[in-house]
């Protein structure tokens, strides 16, 4: 299992190609302006990338209740 979190490329809403590295099993805490992205990356990219791959793990009959995923707008998480 990895020991950090690598985002690269996150372009969704107000973020333009942002890359992260991320420490695992730390608080991390996004601050900024508003409008700045900060709920973007953690749940437009982030949350939604996790919440995508947990989806995609499960049977073809439990998803088909669920419905498609949309991949977020990122090169590499």
């Amino acid at each position: 299992m990895a020991d950090r979190l690598i985002v690269k490329g996150a372009r969704e809403h107000n973020l333009r190609s942002v890359d992260l590295d991320l420490p695992r099993d730390s608080l991390i805490v996004f601050t900024g302006l508003s409008g700045s992205g900060k709920s973007s990356l953690a749940f437009d990219t982030i949350f939604a990338e996790g919440q995508r791959r947990y989806v995609e793990s499960l049977s073809a009959y439990a998803r088909q209740f669920l419905g498609q995923m949309d991949k977020p707008d990122v090169d590499f998480i």
